[in-house]
């Protein structure tokens, strides 16, 4: 079964496309917020790049967030629209199992940290196992200074994961037992994404296009807004 995976959580918008033979094209773009007009294209682009037609595909994968309202809506919207097109499931992933993913190498705790704005982190906590890895604390909303104290508290060896974790870096410099992951781990990836979602696929776990919901965690920024404008009319 051949996937497409669409990610536009974060400041990147990523495609990829792959199956059982592993991921056959992706592409990547960080143009700021400028998500909608990167995606059509680059959609396109991995396609032509697997050599295949989009009716060869057999499910469509979205990052289902936490992340940024606007991206995630615009990838979400995107890879509805397809899935409902092609008659085909669909399969929702967690943004933070994916900047996990890629450090299931690493015995210590993976801390993943996406930059929310506003001086926010979103979170969540993982272990390797074998295969790949393992949430042992859900998703949640804090800020860094909380974060730095909730690994304080925890005290032991831990990678921090994710362009939320590089931005506030200076933050936890004073934590014990923290190692900085590369910038190249920064972001979510639509291979890694691709690469859970062909795992679900294999035990079936789809779901159809309506069923899909994104995970926000907070109010948009432009209802956070509005309501303050309210509170001061």
């Amino acid at each position: 079964m051949l996937i497409l995976g669409i990610e536009s959580a974060g400041s990147q918008v990523g495609c990829a496309i792959g199956g059982h033979e592993g991921v056959l094209a992706s592409a990547h773009t960080g143009r700021g917020r400028r998500h909608a007009e990167s995606l059509t294209p680059q959609m396109d682009f991995v396609r032509k790049q697997a050599g295949i037609e989009f009716s060869d595909l057999g499910a469509i994968a979205v990052d289902v967030g936490p992340g940024l309202y606007t991206g995630l809506r615009v990838g979400i919207t995107a890879g509805v629209s397809l899935a409902h097109a092609l008659g085909v499931p669909m399969i929702g992933v967690c943004s933070l199992d994916l900047l996990a993913f890629p450090a299931r190498w690493t015995n210590r705790l993976i801390v993943t940290a996406l930059d929310a704005r506003r001086g926010e982190l979103f979170t969540a906590l993982f272990r390797k196992v074998p295969g790949g890895v393992q949430r042992v604390r859900e998703a949640q909303v804090c800020t860094p200074e909380e974060l730095a104290t909730e690994l304080m508290d925890l005290d032991e060896p831990s990678l921090l994961v994710g362009d939320g974790a590089l931005r506030y870096a200076e933050t936890f410099a004073s934590v014990k037992k923290i190692e900085m992951a590369e910038q190249g781990l920064a972001s979510p990836s639509a291979r890694s994404l691709v690469q859970l979602a062909h795992a679900r696929a294999m035990r079936e776990e789809f779901v159809q296009s309506w069923e899909i919901k994104p995970i926000y965690l907070r109010q948009p920024d432009a209802e956070i807004n509005w309501a303050t404008r309210g509170d001061q009319s």
